[in-house]
């Protein structure tokens, strides 16, 4: 089951006018309600995609929808309330997508999650519990829902977000990173098969891996006015660096991971 948040200026007719990078494609957000999806659907809009955003928060999904059409006046945006943990439910939202739309270009990953301990041996196995849903099983859903549907895109793009620390685990994360390393071993799984579905001619569409040491965004320095944020990535520069994976070639950016914080 899912409920829908409706753009009233897309079910009116309103046009708009295609002079975004993203003009004509079809592109959906996972995980659209929290501060990175606010951001995303906004500059997703902004560029002139058609966008759906997924939230399982109808009341936070609804404010990021309606963020993003007053971002651009008229932008067909509109949002669902999907259970992401349930295959069938995301690979109909996928569906439904395509039925309404005619395509389906891009699956932006965003469903996110954080436990930890203050050292290893203090590790709750209930953290895996949690985060291996979240981080790992929302990862297998949608991208195995969207997968058909991208490859009949000339620019179809999967995205994930992830952090550092999947390469670099530290003794009070491991959960944490063993699910982020988990969800990004199963993307480039996904690229490859999008690689050997392209054959000599090279991938048609392509999964990729944005990589981040942590997010911030301004209620967070509201709250912490004198912290650092070092090496943080702002949702903002989150979402633009996700608008320039559809500005680079499939062969670029498949099965890469594309860092926005310095390596570990």
């Amino acid at each position: 089951m899912s409920d829908r948040v409706q753009n009233t200026a897309a079910s009116e007719g309103k046009n708009v006018g295609n002079n975004g990078s993203l003009s004509g494609l079809v592109i959906a957000v996972a995980g659209a309600g929290g501060p990175a999806g606010h951001a995303t659907l906004v500059r997703l809009a902004e560029a002139g995609a058609v966008v759906v955003g997924a939230d399982n928060n109808p009341e936070r999904l609804a404010e990021a929808v309606d963020a993003a059409r007053y971002a651009r006046g008229g932008a067909t945006v509109t949002g669902e309330t999907v259970d992401l943990l349930d295959l069938e439910s995301t690979r109909a939202w996928a569906d439904r997508i395509e039925k309404d739309h005619g395509r389906i270009d891009g699956l932006v990953h965003l469903v996110g999650g954080w436990r930890g301990s203050a050292t290893f041996a203090e590790t709750d196995l209930a953290d895996w519990d949690l985060l291996e849903k979240l981080l790992v099983r929302t990862v297998q859903h949608t991208s195995l829902a969207f997968y058909d549907g991208l490859q009949r895109s000339d620019r179809g793009r999967y995205v994930l977000i992830s952090a550092a620390g999947a390469s670099q685990p530290t003794a009070g994360n491991a959960a944490y990173s063993a699910a982020k390393a988990a969800a990004e071993a199963w993307t480039l799984a996904m690229a490859d098969g999008l690689r050997k579905a392209g054959g000599d001619e090279g991938p048609r569409s392509a999964a990729a891996i944005l990589v981040v040491k942590a997010l911030v965004h301004d209620a967070m320095r509201a709250e912490r006015p004198n912290a650092k944020f070092a090496g943080f990535t702002d949702v903002k520069d989150l979402a633009e660096a996700i608008e320039g994976v559809w500005g680079k070639s499939a062969a670029e950016v498949n099965g890469n991971r594309l860092w926005l914080t310095e390596k570990p």
